[in-house]
């Protein structure tokens, strides 16, 4: 395999960047004249919350509840993660929190 030219990588990289700036572009274009369909308010608003269920049942799914620690420290991560969400209606600061504090709280001794 040989490797990229100069000029061949400049290339690859701005019509990657023309790719991704038109699909992020592109629903803008399309609905700034009309309002969009049905079916995009619904994904709109309620796919945030169904990803958010399927994570929270994704990160418990290995959890053992049936011997100690008894999965406090995800249960504790998952309250604190909500509550500060519910404090700060902030995404990143809740996920941020509620990581570093389950990463905490499993390193502690039994």
């Amino acid at each position: 395999m040989t490797p990229l030219t100069l000029k061949a990588a400049l290339i690859a990289t701005i019509i990657s960047a023309l790719v991704v700036f038109l699909t992020r572009a592109f629903p803008f274009i399309v609905f700034s004249y009309r309002d969009p369909p049905r079916i995009i308010s619904f994904i709109e608003k309620y796919i945030p919350p169904m990803i958010m269920a399927v994570l929270v049942v994704y990160c418990f799914k290995d959890v053992e509840f049936a011997s100690r620690p008894w999965g406090l420290p995800s249960i504790i991560a998952l309250g604190a993660t909500a509550l500060l969400h519910l404090w700060k209606r902030n995404a990143m600061i809740s996920i941020f929190g509620g990581t570093v504090l389950y990463m905490a709280l499993s390193r502690l001794p039994c």
